[in-house]
């Protein structure tokens, strides 16, 4: 299915323009090799572009559309009139000596090969420079000396004859093309064409996977005699036509060079497109759950609004989204020579948003800021599951890859989710919003009957009999009289006690009784009197019955309680 959606959205950006010809690719070079008809080097020329990089403009390699790039996984192979100085010049800083001549010898062999028999000037200017040049000279090539810095550097390079450049010659690229097409491999059924053809043995390599192998790693790959099946080796354990195999790999290696398309949760990389290839749709996505800026036509405050109209299958207007285009999400990781695929998703786009919009309704609570009103980003939802003052801050690659699935997919949270959040409770012994939203949205789709849905509110229920909710909002009582007859205290019942209430009430309650009497005493008495109107209230609810223990559930009736009631609090103090 994965290859299937990438072979439709590779000829969807075909159609457009958008994209590379088979045998063709984006490249990222540096410089240009200028050589003269004879094929005398004559000149090494920056093509270099300025490109924003954070609050800087510098210079960045120039895109260009060129034969396409090699897998050498394996093997020393070279490229066709583009490379790097080890094989175009046989300069090379590091590795063994004998791995530059080898790297020269099969980039010269290649283009003498397919160039040879070819008339135009370019192509003979490219035969007789590889004829002459002679890398033991290079220490005495005045041409060379003011770039060995760079070269050494193993910078991206490519022909320049005559100032025209060789891609541009009709007849050599019909020899690449032809090249390109040659069809010497087994011909065996297509599993994502179905048809009869030549297969792949080696697919091309996926290029911006966070983590993975910077020079490519392989989707599909059958790298040892444990994956093999009935004796086929290689790809052709899954047999992926030519083809296929290169419309998937552009179309992926497209989605991932556009920054624009990417988000990384943990270690997972996060792409997503629809069929038509029309970038809104992933703009749109980007901004709904991963806290991306709102595509082109779409405010800020406006994004709830489309995100609503969306998940009930209408068209937005002013944005030409079409709630039931198919509509794909692909998470990757890394893995040990090849990438491995974290989750995968289709659906039709408003299916897809509708899961999104039940899941930030999950987490609308109260709280500073009219907070209720935001949508908290996916970031910074896994950011509430760890340790913010160690070093490391990032969430569970695991735990970040299941969540994702999860809100896309409309399935219930993964109990790691709770259990995270749950540590950070305990040992801050505070609760945020955030966290706070996290356990409500956990248990509204996780239901349990002891966090039942009157404690699943987005504020304060004063109507609420739960005893487990009823308890956590007497501690936030409690806490306040405490911060009441005790202005700016260092350390609260909150840092002492919270955690041992939360798990044995009827431990703790009895002693925050006493103690709440003693700062009754310190209160003038219209104080006194709001404070034991409050503490009579809940105690009445509770019967002066304290539970033995809470089980983890009640415990979120316990902390949603209290962090009710804390904020109910603090809206009172922006009424005064």
């Amino acid at each position: 299915m994965i290859l299937q959606a990438l072979v439709r959205l590779y000829e969807d950006l075909a159609a457009q323009g958008k994209i590379a010809r088979p045998g063709w690719g984006p490249a990222k070079i540096s410089y240009a090799l200028c050589i003269d008809a004879g094929g005398q080097l004559t000149d090494i020329v920056s093509l270099q572009v300025e490109e924003e990089r954070g609050n800087k403009t510098v210079l960045g390699p120039r895109s260009m559309e060129l034969p396409a790039d090699v897998d050498r996984r394996s093997s020393i192979k070279s490229n066709f009139l583009w490379e790097e100085p080890s094989y175009l010049l046989g300069v090379r800083s590091k590795g063994p000596k004998d791995r530059s001549k080898q790297s020269f010898e099969a980039c010269k062999q290649l283009h003498i090969q397919l160039l040879h028999d070819i008339e135009t000037p370019a192509a003979q200017a490219i035969v007789r420079f590889f004829q002459k040049w002679d890398p033991t000279r290079i220490p005495m090539e005045p041409v060379l000396a003011p770039h060995m810095e760079t070269l050494l550097k193993g910078t991206k390079l490519v022909f320049r004859v005559d100032g025209q450049f060789p891609q541009d010659d009709a007849e050599i690229c019909k020899a690449w093309q032809k090249h390109y097409e040659q069809t010497d491999g087994p011909v065996m059924q297509c599993l994502v064409t179905g048809e009869e053809t030549a297969v792949a043995a080696v697919h091309p390599a996926i290029k911006g996977v966070r983590d993975a192998q910077s020079s490519g790693a392989a989707l599909v790959s059958f790298n040892a005699p444990a994956f093999w099946s009935y004796d086929q080796e290689q790809s052709l354990n899954a047999p992926v036509s030519q083809y296929a195999a290169f419309a998937y790999t552009s179309a992926l290696n497209y989605l991932l060079a556009d920054k624009n398309s990417v988000q990384l949760i943990g270690d997972t990389t996060v792409v997503c497109w629809a069929e038509g290839a029309d970038p809104v749709y992933q703009g749109t996505t980007a901004a709904a759950l991963f806290g991306a800026p709102p595509p082109a036509g779409l405010k800020d405050s406006d994004l709830q609004k489309a995100l609503k109209s969306l998940a009930e299958m209408e068209p937005y207007e002013g944005l030409p989204l079409d709630p039931n285009r198919p509509f794909y999400v692909l998470g990757l990781a890394p893995s040990i020579g090849r990438i491995s695929v974290r989750f995968f998703l289709q659906d039709t786009f408003g299916a897809m948003m509708k899961n999104i919009w039940d899941h930030h309704e999950r987490m609308r609570i109260v709280g500073p800021d009219h907070a209720e009103s935001k949508l908290i980003p996916l970031w910074a939802l896994l950011r509430q599951t760890v340790n913010q003052n160690s070093r490391d801050k990032q969430s569970s690659p695991v735990l970040a890859g299941t969540v994702t699935r999860a809100i896309l997919a409309g399935t219930p949270y993964p109990a790691a989710l709770l259990e995270a959040v749950t540590i950070r409770i305990r040992a801050e012994r505070d609760i945020n919003w955030q966290k706070a939203a996290i356990l409500k949205a956990y248990y509204s789709k996780n239901q349990n009957k002891d966090c039942p849905k009157e404690v699943l509110q987005v504020s304060l229920n004063e109507a609420s009999t739960n005893p487990y909710y009823t308890l956590g909002r007497l501690f936030a009582v409690y806490e306040a009289l405490q911060e009441a007859a005790n202005p700016g205290i260092n350390a609260t019942i909150t840092d002492k006690y919270f955690n041992a209430a939360a798990a044995t009430p009827n431990v703790i309650f009895p002693m925050l009784s006493k103690l709440g009497l003693k700062h009754l005493r310190k209160l003038p008495t219209g104080q006194r009197i709001f404070y034991e109107k409050q503490i009579e209230q809940l105690k009445a609810v509770l019967d002066q019955q304290y539970p033995e223990r809470l089980t983890l559930p009640q415990q979120g009736s316990f902390e949603l309680g209290y962090y009710h009631q804390k904020q109910k609090r603090f809206e009172k103090k922006e009424e005064q």
